[in-house]
């Protein structure tokens, strides 16, 4: 039993009640004032608990542990201490140590906690390898939160320093780094909040931050206790532990007074406590924190011990239970199991969902304004705000410029991606998708066992779909050569050429093949492309662009042809027609099928209103026109502006691709339904048009024969 007694049990409806009104209400309960004489939690005044972090120390270093149970009074947080809150413009420090694709997804759910309770401005530190850097750059650039600057610190140059310390963690050296961050943070930095990216905020990180109002002058960290019995060495037969203050300390949350760490030789403090335990004991186990815990044991004046609500730890043997039972409001929920979602515990599903709230939560909703508290914006912020507050609402097209004026979110390199070594002739096959074409990835990765550089317009619950179905499917998920990138959703139509942008920026090839998700390539494809990329001699900046002639079938059960000569014969049999025959033959009949069907070598072809094939190009080639959205001329307008730049058109004699039928999307029904939606299609290419005439004089005079043609699908 605990020695303040064991709390009354709650059944499992009460429970949930009760923990749903923690996080609904919040707030810390209603606590007696001390006596007259007595000294309250941090010295302070007012009503505040009468559990101080001085009796919590003393708790921790003598008090008698009965049945296993926490120290007295460490765990008991029914009254905990509420220190007043830092002015609503201060800005707070905010450190996380992150590498690789999948911390930096956990990290972003960490964020947008963070975010969601946050009333201060943000200064949030991530120390990162390349993967990691390379992506959340890439996510805060464009999130474009207000109040929130970001400062990274390459980890690769970290690892020198903690290398020499044998670690059995999981996260391997990146689960030391917090040692030395007191050195790596600016000089100018007093204190700042140091977090696990598997952690969850349930409440304003403002809180935290107040404590270090009531650090001692010798205190330095801010922990809360360990919540198992690790460092009681009574997990299994022949535990060995590091050493640690009864139950020790959980470095998932720390508190950090930098400035005192560094006065008080921080750097020789650790190193020294580490080499000598090293002499005994093989390794560490749990990274940092036994460190931290070892020199918290030889000093125990440098810890401010926290309530337990402030690092829920969900660990295989968490005693966690003893905390929030007790606990009026908990605060932050810490995934401290290398099972993270899946760990066993009777209450999982409740915190669970807490996390699932903030994994599928919309990020676009966190880009909210402080108010009172004056800011600089994000980069680019302010000019986005003056074009949005030009736009006329009455325009029949506003709906159109505000979609071309969206920044959306964009997280490069979703999921783990691991691209082949380079090749000087490789090509990338480039693609968007929206969740209603997923179902095509797994036959295009049957068809292109090469590179993939794919864009998908999700939501944020979305993505997490896409990542289920992902690590569901034995064909995807054992793709590492295939990159995803997500860009979150926003606005009402669909942003095609933004999408097609970022999948072509993150391509790691020197050639690109431009596609559509809908189409699969011929077997042979990827292999045919790099064998005519050499013989063609393309490198050495010459322009050019691949034809790859498209057909299409309406069959839904249909055997792809091994060959050309089997295309063919489906071509005369009627099972398959060149791509828009039926609804839109002027958009490929450049690409001369009749020729096509005799070639044996590559074939120039010229320009000619309205032509999108689908090509293959240098990585450098000209980015699509983000003005068009929705359905129509995406592509065309693409083609005019290689086109324009001199690109020559060389169609090849074995290359094919075929579109596979599917329901038609909602921007096509609104094409095909709205007038008005296709009068704004034609004002966007009339100003396509003029942009290309600033851009290239005389030159672009034939390209405004395009207006004067039948409109049309494209």
């Amino acid at each position: 039993m605990l020695l303040r007694g064991r709390p009354r049990a709650l059944g499992a409806g009460a429970l949930l009640l009760l923990l749903i009104g923690f996080f609904l209400f919040g707030g810390y309960p209603e606590c007696e004032r001390p006596e007259p004489g007595e000294r309250s939690a941090g010295g302070g005044v007012g009503k505040l608990c009468p559990l101080t972090p001085r009796v919590l120390l003393d708790g921790l270093r003598g008090a008698t542990v009965l049945d296993g149970g926490p120290p007295a009074g460490l765990n008991h947080s029914a009254c905990a201490p509420q220190p007043p809150l830092p002015p609503k413009c201060e800005l707070l420090h905010v450190a996380i140590v992150c590498a690789g694709h999948n911390s930096s997804r956990e990290a972003v759910t960490l964020v947008k906690s963070l975010l969601f309770y946050r009333k201060n401005p943000l200064h949030l530190h991530l120390v990162t390898d390349a993967v990691a850097r390379n992506i959340l750059e890439t996510l805060f650039r464009t999130w474009m939160v207000p109040a929130v600057v970001v400062s990274f610190y390459d980890a690769e140059k970290l690892k020198p320093l903690i290398s020499w310390i044998p670690n059995k963690h999981y996260s391997g050296l990146y689960g030391l780094m917090k040692l030395v961050l007191p050195g790596v943070l600016p000089p100018s930095l007093a204190q700042a909040i140091i977090l696990d990216t598997d952690v969850t905020f349930a409440s304003d990180i403002a809180e935290l931050w107040a404590f270090f109002a009531h650090f001692s002058d010798k205190q330095v960290i801010g922990l809360v206790e360990n919540q198992s019995n690790w460092y009681l060495g009574n997990i299994w037969k022949n535990h060995r532990p590091w050493p640690a203050l009864g139950r020790g300390f959980n470095t998932g949350v720390i508190l950090l007074r930098l400035d005192r760490l560094r006065q008080a030789g921080w750097e020789q403090m650790w190193k020294r406590t580490a080499k000598r335990e090293l002499l005994a004991l093989p390794a560490t186990s749990l990274a940092d924190q036994d460190i931290f815990n070892a020199v918290i044991k030889e000093h125990p004046d440098l810890v401010q011990p926290l309530p337990c609500v402030w690092n829920v730890q969900l660990s295989e043997h968490t005693l966690a239970e003893r905390c929030y039972l007790e606990a009026a409001d908990l605060k932050v929920i810490h995934w401290n199991s290398p099972k993270k979602l899946r760990v066993k515990n009777k209450h999982a599903a409740f915190f669970r969902n807490l996390y699932l709230t903030f994994l599928g939560y919309d990020g676009k909703l966190l880009r909210r304004d402080l108010i009172g508290c004056p800011s600089q914006l994000p980069p680019g912020a302010e000019q986005l705000q003056q074009a949005l507050a030009q736009l006329d609402e009455e325009d029949p097209c506003f709906e159109f410029r505000r979609q071309q004026l969206t920044v959306h979110r964009v997280h490069i390199t979703f999921l783990p991606h691991q691209p082949l070594p380079p090749h000087p002739h490789d090509v990338t096959l480039v693609a968007q998708l929206s969740m209603d074409r997923l179902q095509m990835l797994e036959a295009l990765c049957r068809h292109w066992p090469g590179p993939m550089s794919l864009a998908l317009y999700l939501t944020d619950a979305e993505a997490q779909q896409f990542l289920r179905f992902v690590e569901a499917s034995p064909v995807l998920s054992a793709r590492q050569n295939v990159a995803y990138h997500v860009v979150y959703r926003e606005g009402a139509l669909y942003p095609v050429n933004q999408l097609r942008n970022v999948a072509l920026a993150q391509a790691l090839t020197p050639y690109v093949f431009l596609s559509d998700i809908d189409f699969l390539p011929a077997y042979s494809l990827y292999d045919y492309l790099r064998v005519s990329i050499e013989q063609l001699g393309l490198g050495g900046g010459r322009k050019t662009a691949l034809v790859v002639p498209a057909f299409e079938t309406l069959h839904y059960r249909f055997s792809f042809p091994s060959s050309k000569a089997e295309l063919l014969a489906l071509l005369d049999a009627g099972s398959l027609y060149t791509f828009r025959y039926h609804e839109w033959p002027r958009g490929h009949a450049p690409t001369d099928y009749a020729r096509w069907r005799e070639a044996q070598k590559p074939y120039q072809v010229q320009w000619a209103a309205d032509y999108e094939p689908y090509v293959v190009v240098a990585r450098d080639c000209p980015r699509y026109d983000s003005r068009f959205v929705g359905f129509g001329w995406n592509k065309v307008a693409h083609i005019v502006e290689l086109d324009a730049q001199g690109y020559e058109f060389l169609v090849l004699p074995e290359a094919f691709a075929i579109h596979l039928p599917h329901a038609p999307s909602l921007d096509i029904s609104r094409f095909r339904s709205s007038f008005t939606y296709r009068d704004c299609l034609q004002t966007l290419k009339e100003e396509f048009h003029q942009d290309l005439s600033r851009r290239y004089g005389a030159a672009a005079l034939k390209y405004l024969t395009a207006l004067q043609q039948p409109r049309g699908p494209a």
